[in-house]
């Protein structure tokens, strides 16, 4: 269970694009991260702009992503390529970026969040026992 949270500012984009986005970070999730698609969940928002600086500087177009995965269940291989793969996606999907495009991957402990009302500590403990 991975849970993504995709940020667009100065962009509006189209249903048709915004559903391409969010298949093709669950995609990424799947072959870079290695997490489960039926459990993948992207959210994509649009914000407005004017909230959003680098440097104290407005901004034309601006992006940010956060990937929420269990501590632990990724290499740091994985992690590299996925940040490369999901900046090379936003900028496909939104063209040019500037260079603060920040693309993070946060590890929680896996007794601190779950689906389905579980904990994924308390899956892995199931899955050790099985």
């Amino acid at each position: 269970m991975p849970f993504v949270h995709v940020i667009i500012a100065g962009r509006s984009i189209k249903p048709q694009a915004r559903q391409r986005l969010q298949q093709e970070t669950t995609t990424l999730m799947h072959t870079i991260m290695r997490k489960r698609r039926e459990v993948t969940a992207v959210l994509v928002e649009e914000v407005d702009l004017a909230g959003w600086t680098v440097g104290g500087e407005p901004l034309e177009v601006a992006a940010y992503v956060e990937a929420n995965v269990t501590l632990g269940t990724n290499t740091a291989e994985e992690k590299e390529r996925f940040i490369q793969a999901m900046d090379a996606l936003l900028k496909e999907s939104l063209g040019e970026m500037p260079p603060a495009t920040y693309v993070i991957v946060r590890e929680v402990e896996a007794d601190a969040w779950g689906f389905d009302g579980v904990t994924q500590e308390y899956r892995r403990s199931k899955a050790m026992v099985a």
